[in-house]
């Protein structure tokens, strides 16, 4: 995907760790996309019917204030075909229901998942904006 391309791609990072929000926001930010941050499952539910559509959502589902089959599900009916990555400890992801997101991918957080992270975004765009242009 080149870098034309990324630039017109808003990601909203949802982390309950301000820390790891900031840096998303910064890594995301240096490889050309347009990041904004949530803090929990209302502020991600406020931001995807915001009138900037949001184009992907990177989501550690261990949010402040909601249930993560609730957030999901949420998700799935306002943005149905909006990409979503679970970023998250593997062993927290065994409690979430698999399928009720139909765009959804996971990616573990350790150490060196940034780049595994920033691979599954660009995958997941090319794939929902070639999905876009076919309609």
């Amino acid at each position: 995907m080149g870098a034309d391309m990324k630039d017109k791609f808003r990601i909203l990072i949802a982390d309950r760790n301000p820390n790891i929000r900031e840096f998303l926001r910064r890594e995301m930010s240096a490889a050309g996309y347009h990041p904004c941050l949530a803090k929990d499952g209302q502020e991600i539910l406020r931001k995807i019917e915001e009138e900037k559509p949001i184009d992907l959502l990177i989501v550690d589902l261990d949010l402040p204030g909601i249930k993560e089959s609730a957030i999901l599900a949420k998700i799935e009916r306002k943005r149905p075909t909006m990409p979503v990555i679970i970023h998250t400890f593997l062993f927290d992801y065994t409690d979430v229901q698999q399928g009720i997101l139909r765009h959804a991918a996971v990616v573990e957080k350790d150490a060196n998942s940034i780049d595994r992270l920033k691979n599954t975004v660009s995958e997941l765009l090319s794939k929902s904006s070639s999905n876009r242009e076919r309609r």
